[in-house]
């Protein structure tokens, strides 16, 4: 789990949380390499220390999830190639990619949609294609919407409820990544040494082979 990542949610209290969470989860719609599970994870622990009120954090997650993935949805409708061929969407919808995604979407239909929710590799590729592919917006944001009903308060108000739990997870977590860094370091050095000392000794060998 990125500590970083968390602190920084839970260093603020008031107004300014809904606002970085809103910002963080339209950042994720669009594709940005930000975690989504964990903005909503840091939502409802935010709500559980009470730097903010549970209820409005749900719908504040709920607002920016959705308004993010319509505007992947919207630059899919409007300009389809022109933006995919273009750098970043070049690299995260690569010719293959959209191909495959055309596939299932014309063999899957509108699970595809309520899927991808559910993907965060292939969230924004999936919104992104529906768009070109001309899809109503009413049908995508009905299963879209559906999907964000059944996952966003699901994360936020379960990690509310059980933030007690949540929170000694945290402190056990990062007792462990202590000692994970320790074992890897040790880990290392004895790479290191048996590699000097197997050099050393092909080395004798050579020098002195037996006969």
């Amino acid at each position: 789990m990125p500590q970083d990542f968390l602190g920084l949610f839970l260093s603020y209290s008031g107004p300014v949380t809904y606002l970085i969470v809103f910002a963080a989860l339209m950042a994720c719609g669009l594709g940005l390499p930000l975690p989504e599970d964990i903005t909503l994870f840091a939502a409802g622990l935010l709500a559980y220390y009470g730097n903010a009120n549970v209820h409005t954090m749900v719908a504040v997650s709920m607002v920016g999830v959705l308004l993010g993935d319509s505007v992947v949805y919207f630059l899919g409708h409007k300009y389809g190639d022109q933006v995919r061929r273009r750098w970043p969407l070049k690299r995260i919808l690569p010719d293959d990619r959209f191909a495959e995604l055309k596939a299932k979407k014309k063999k899957k239909g509108n699970k595809v949609i309520f899927a991808g929710r559910f993907m965060p590799g292939l969230r924004a590729p999936i919104f992104f294609t529906a768009g070109t592919l001309h899809l109503p917006f009413r049908v995508f944001f009905f299963y879209d919407g559906l999907a964000s009903l059944l996952s966003v308060p699901a994360i936020v108000y379960s990690i509310w409820y059980f933030g007690e739990h949540v929170d000694k997870a945290i402190k056990i977590i990062k007792r462990v990544q202590f000692g994970i860094v320790g074992v890897i370091l040790l880990l290392v050095v004895i790479f290191f040494v048996r590699r000097y000392f197997r050099k050393k000794r092909l080395a004798a060998q050579t020098a002195n082979p037996t006969k």
